[in-house]
């Protein structure tokens, strides 16, 4: 008479023997189908674990693997496990699992030099390839808005120049007039022992208006504006708003980064310009606090180095700098993932891509400058 289901699915049972825990196994075992889980008994522990299959109709590597969870059980106890009961294969493979497991040896799983070399040569070639390809779309949008004025969206961008504008004076008044306190400082010491204290007005002034004015403010609106983009699009790609648009036949690069492209390349000079200001009024307070030069000698005597091609020079730069933070918010916003994680992580590799893209356009501008003889 053919079994019954129940009489062929795998079972487990245990029962005390004279304070040996007893688990025998019956039943059909097959690693296709459901199988029992080893549950440890609760109550006192047992003076040992004795594993028998005299009613298993058939088996394979199932029973192995239950068998293997009571030995592991048993050893982590520190009770003796009794395996005689069990088939003389089942057994042996028993053994072999649990002398696998004792001399297993962690595999080395790093990479090699040429190996990560490569790894990391194609992740750089990606990444060209996405910022290339977004630089692009934003060149084509930018053509095409040119030719139709009327479709470009100024109320965005009169609101995003705002945001990015106005609404950043006090940081960047505040980070423009202490880096030229500091640069005043710092020039004052050395100055002072060969009687030049007077050259801190060339040395701030320079400074500022070449280098300083336009980096520090590029780098506070890295970290102001060009996360905020991030953030902005990246909460917009998860809602799923920025599939909306293409749905609509509407392209995010000219409804969505234009407007802030177009503002951050206006505001940026304007700020840099701000940043100068401060500065040389920071050097200023110093001068006539620490070095007793008054004011008026202040401006004489910077007007005589700075002159409009060293303004020009920082208001280029500034204006680069600008189109690098908002061009790097903007695609790491349009590349965010659709969570709240993948926002949180646009947001800080808008920060770290603008940042070192402004570093590296400044160091050629350096070049270039050099060459030129500005």
């Amino acid at each position: 008479m053919p079994a019954t289901p129940a009489t062929s699915a795998p079972r487990v049972t245990t029962r005390a023997d004279g304070g040996v825990l007893v688990v025998e196994f019956a039943g059909r075992w097959r690693i296709t189908e459901p199988r029992p889980v080893w549950t440890p008994p609760e109550g006192p522990l047992p003076e040992g674990i004795r594993l028998v299959m005299d009613q298993v109709e058939s088996w394979d590597s199932a029973i192995v693997l239950f068998a293997f969870a009571v030995s592991r059980w048993a050893r982590g106890a520190g009770l003796p496990l009794d395996s005689s009961g069990l088939q003389p294969a089942v057994r042996d493979l028993l053994e072999k699992m649990e002398a696998a497991r004792n001399t297993c040896v962690p595999f080395d799983r790093s990479k090699d030099f040429l190996t990560v070399v490569g790894l990391t040569a194609s992740d750089v070639w990606a990444k060209k390839k996405e910022i290339s390809h977004f630089v692009g779309e934003c060149v084509i949008s930018a053509v095409y808005l040119a030719k139709h004025p009327a479709k470009f969206r100024w109320r965005d961008c009169l609101y995003e120049m705002q945001a990015c504008g106005a609404m950043a004076l006090p940081i960047v008044s505040l980070i423009g007039f202490l880096v030229g306190l500091t640069l005043a400082y710092t020039g004052a010491v050395v100055l002072r022992q060969f009687g030049a204290d007077i050259w801190v007005a060339d040395l701030v002034g320079l400074t500022m208006v070449r280098e300083m004015g336009a980096v520090m403010t590029a780098i506070v609106l890295a970290g102001r504006t060009g996360a905020a983009y991030a953030a902005t699009l990246g909460n917009m790609r998860a809602n799923e708003e920025i599939d909306a648009l293409e749905t609509l036949g509407i392209r995010p690069v000219d409804f969505l980064v234009m407007p802030r492209l177009v503002a951050l390349g206006v505001m940026m000079p304007l700020l840099a310009l701000y940043s100068n200001a401060l500065g040389i009024l920071g050097g200023m307070a110093v001068a006539a606090a620490v070095l007793d030069i008054p004011p008026t000698a202040y401006w004489v005597e910077m007007l005589t180095i700075v002159d409009l091609s060293d303004v020009s020079t920082g208001l280029i730069k500034a204006f680069t700098f600008g189109i690098i933070v908002g061009i790097a918010g903007c695609m790491r916003g349009m590349q965010a993932q659709r969570s709240a994680s993948g926002v949180g992580l646009a947001a800080t590799s808008a920060v770290v891509t603008a940042i070192l893209f402004i570093i590296v356009a400044d160091a050629l501008y350096a070049v270039i400058f050099n060459i030129l003889g500005w």
